[in-house]
């Protein structure tokens, strides 16, 4: 019989390669599912599949190289990279706003920095390239998420909400204060998914630093303490990313003349 698991950490069994290997078990199981029902996404999610396990071998490769020879310049500069790619990531979500782009990757990159900055100046966040780089990619995946959601939501409003901004601005208003409702809606939208993730969270399901830090030998009561500072680093990092969107994209949604600059068309590829 191949050992599924066939090393430890701390005495918790670690999945082999063949383990990893009969889990695509799985995978089989739900690409059925999508060819049975007809959804025709068979190979799209091969693709993803395939895609998924290369990205993660190499990533595996690459941290091991950094935390073994780069240090703190080489995290840094890979966090840097993760903030270059989520803003192409979740500026395409504004496709149509001006400066989608540079506004999604500047949102990141301060949510990033403030938040980041803040957890090793107190010192609760070790500089150390193994703690530093996983804490980071999760900070800037929040930020991510959140400058999606938000200039998803601006878009909207944008198209939405055009003619009750231009009334106002017809009355008087800046530009700004014109699309102050529009912006208190995106920035509500933004903050509802993490709001309501710390209001279950333990309740529904064990979070992924918690369980992480369980499955590998840690008292669950000390897993808490981490966890705890993922979700309010989290909740932070969430915040200001869709504050800096917002505000960002509200100047760049008006001229110099306080007028409302249509949305782009995007060209089809």
């Amino acid at each position: 019989m191949i050992p599924i698991a066939a090393e430890t950490i701390s005495g918790t069994p670690v999945p082999s390669w063949p383990g990893v290997v009969f889990s695509l078990i799985l995978v089989l199981a739900a690409a059925a599912v999508a060819l049975r029902s007809g959804l025709g996404m068979t190979q799209e999610l091969a693709i993803a599949v395939v895609r998924a396990g290369v990205q993660l071998l190499i990533v595996g490769a690459v941290l091991k190289l950094i935390f073994e020879h780069a240090g703190l310049p080489g995290s840094l500069g890979w966090i840097g990279a993760m903030v270059l790619i989520a803003g192409r990531v979740a500026g395409a979500r504004g496709r149509g706003l001006p400066r989608s782009y540079a506004v999604a990757t500047a949102a990141n990159a301060t949510g990033v920095v403030l938040t980041l900055g803040v957890l090793v100046a107190v010192g609760t966040v070790s500089t150390k390239p193994n703690v530093l780089l996983p804490i980071g990619g999760m900070i800037v995946s929040g930020a991510m998420q959140s400058t999606s959601l938000a200039l998803a939501r601006l878009r909207d409003e944008v198209s939405d909400g055009r003619r009750a901004v231009e009334a106002r601005l017809a009355l008087g208003m800046a530009g700004g204060d014109a699309f102050a409702p529009h912006a208190r809606r995106v920035m509500r939208a933004a903050l509802v998914a993490p709001i309501d993730q710390m209001k279950v969270v333990g309740l529904i399901s064990l979070p992924g630093a918690m369980t992480g830090l369980i499955i590998a030998g840690v008292s669950p009561l000390l897993a808490i303490r981490y966890q705890i500072v993922v979700m309010y680093m989290l909740l932070g990092a969430w915040a200001i990313a869709a504050l800096v969107t917002t505000r960002l994209m509200r100047s760049a949604l008006f001229d110099e003349a306080h007028r409302l600059r249509p949305l782009v068309t995007p060209v089809p590829a």
